[in-house]
């Protein structure tokens, strides 16, 4: 997994979104799915900032760019990123964030300044195994769990 700190420092940008853009191109290619012009200009989009985007956001820039402005447009392109484990459904913010680590199946703990709207992934094992603990004498089986956690991020933190 990537640094989880990346999106909260100064960094390359451009290579970040780069390399992320060119894993997920690859992963596609090897699962026999095709990455189409609007899937991929989608996950360009997600890709720009460390930020999530809500679903009509992004179906605004599909449309200014001649996608089409018909919702499925946007909501199948996206449906398809978080299929392929390239983008992450932000459940707290109604939003989906372009992954940063999609060589790597996994389900992340976010971390979302709540000055600045940048959002990062955090590994979650440990938080998925204490749950298990807590839940085991239930007899409950967890599938899927969703962590998503607002703060400040240290940038955020020092200005204030």
């Amino acid at each position: 997994m990537t640094d989880p700190a990346t999106p909260f420092q100064s960094h390359d940008h451009h290579a970040c979104a780069d390399s992320a853009l060119a894993e997920a191109e690859r992963l596609v290619k090897a699962r026999g799915a095709r990455l189409t012009p609007v899937r991929r200009r989608t996950l360009e989009i997600l890709l720009e900032s460390h930020r999530a985007m809500g679903a009509y956001d992004v179906l605004d820039r599909l449309a200014a760019e001649g996608y089409g402005r018909q919702p499925p447009v946007a909501y199948r392109a996206l449906e398809f990123l978080v299929d392929q484990g390239l983008a992450h459904r932000v459940q707290l913010l109604n939003a989906f964030a372009a992954c940063m680590d999609p060589a790597h199946d996994h389900q992340p703990a976010f971390l979302i300044c709540r000055s600045c709207n940048r959002i990062a992934e955090a590994p979650a094992e440990t938080v998925r195994s204490a749950l298990q603990s807590a839940v085991a004498e239930t007899g409950f089986a967890v599938d899927r769990l969703s962590v998503e956690a607002t703060g400040l991020c240290p940038a955020c933190q020092e200005a204030a």
